[in-house]
């Protein structure tokens, strides 16, 4: 490992700002809304920029239609590990009836800060990879193995067309440690992440007039009996791995500062969230249909098959309820002194002048299915303002931080002895 080209490195991340929001302005300025699944443009714009590096391999993927997804290689020449940088191309909508101030696909900047939909979920991370991976092609002789890049078209629908097709699908969508740059702060590496299930509850019941309640069932009493077993799953208890449960402990006073008060014990227990309920005709009848969903969320060290085994159990003596799960991912973690995960922080401390948090994650990411495939992952990349809503925006100075932070872990995991 060279000193004189890490700091070379360091040095053309700092003079490339102008270059840095140039491309993430070219990614923010063409829609790729999740519904309805369409990356066809973007995946258009950022395979230009790809072909933009030298000695780069670029492969082109649609598993579904305008659902498109890039991986790209670099290679050293040399034998030695892969590194994945992986990003997604998909975003929120756009939501135009929404109260924005700048246009949504503008990329308008403005006292420090860079607006537009999807700029910080995540086209703002994905140019920080693509920074990163353009200066290290130019010193790949400082390095050995391959970077590979790889841009989902599909995330925000849990991913099954996107990162999960690749790691399918493309051998070398694998590698020996991932470095996705979904949203969370450069102030907090993330090395895992809880798992989820959503459920739906459906109840039946008998018709009547609701003077003559006697007659009739209420399908939404059914449901609500069913919602109060369902709520007791917070109460189901596991034993977390240790070494989770203390990086939470330790990472609480700097992730909290930024994610909100309450996020460790969050992220240490089983919530249930009601999202939905529908049911009844109109006041004076009895309901003779209700319907709820749910979004269930659990940590390390519990399972979704336990939980669906607790609602089997729960809810079958109950006349005229049936449930079902509609989505189930695991919870997974990197374990917290793993290379990928000790170089991160390592890195971060020194871009940023302090120590990261090194902590687990509320929210569902790709990562999810590159631990799936026994990837170690972090999870790094820019804080998120308003995202999904009017005005997302990020911070130019994060741009900075994260695109150093990615290229610097990626030259020291490449030029390291395995």
């Amino acid at each position: 490992m060279s000193s004189k080209i890490r700091n070379d490195l360091a040095r053309r991340v700092e003079d490339s700002l102008d270059r840095l929001i140039d491309v993430t302005r070219r990614l923010v300025a063409v829609a790729s809304p999740n519904p309805p699944s369409d990356t066809f443009k973007v995946a258009g714009v950022a395979e230009a920029l790809l072909h933009e590096l030298p000695g780069i391999e670029v492969e082109r993927i649609e598993p579904a239609p305008r659902v498109v997804s890039l991986v790209a290689r670099i290679k050293s020449g040399k034998p030695g590990r892969r590194l994945i940088f992986n990003g997604h191309l998909d975003t929120f909508p756009i939501l135009e009836n929404l109260p924005w101030t700048v246009p949504p696909l503008g990329g308008v900047l403005r006292d420090g800060r860079l607006y537009g939909r999807g700029v910080c979920d995540m086209k703002g991370g994905i140019a920080c990879s693509l920074l990163a991976a353009a200066l290290l092609a130019e010193h790949r002789d400082a390095w050995n193995g391959e970077i590979v890049l790889t841009l989902a078209g599909d995330e925000e629908n849990m991913g099954s067309l996107g990162s999960g097709y690749l790691l399918e699908h493309v051998p070398h969508a694998l590698g020996d440690a991932n470095i996705c740059g979904d949203v969370g702060s450069p102030r907090v590496v993330r090395f895992g992440e809880k798992g989820l299930m959503w459920v739906e509850i459906e109840a039946v019941g008998a018709p009547a007039h609701g003077a003559h309640v006697h007659k009739g069932t209420n399908a939404i009493d059914r449901l609500r009996i069913a919602l109060d077993r369902l709520k007791d799953l917070e109460d189901v208890p596991f034993q977390a791995p240790p070494v989770v449960t203390a990086a939470i402990a330790r990472a609480k006073a700097i992730s909290e500062s930024l994610s909100g008060a309450g996020e460790a014990d969050t992220l240490g227990r089983v919530t249930v969230n009601i999202g939905t309920i529908e049911g009844g005709a109109s006041p004076n009848l009895v309901p003779t249909h209700a319907i709820a969903r749910a979004d269930i969320r659990l940590p390390v060290g519990i399972t979704t098959d336990v939980l669906a085994a607790k609602l089997d159990a729960w809810l079958a003596p109950l006349e005229g309820v049936s449930w079902k799960a509609i989505r189930r991912f695991e919870p997974s973690f990197t374990p917290p002194e793993h290379e990928i995960v000790t170089r991160t922080a390592r890195v971060a401390a020194e871009v940023l002048g302090e120590a990261p948090a090194v902590n687990m994650r509320v929210g569902g990411s790709d990562s999810r299915w590159y631990r799936l495939y026994g990837v170690p992952t972090v999870v790094l990349g820019l804080t998120p303002f308003n995202m999904g809503g009017p005005d997302e925006h990020v911070l130019v100075e994060e741009l900075l931080a994260v695109a150093k932070i990615h290229t610097l872990v990626a030259y020291d995991f490449l030029s390291a002895e395995p």
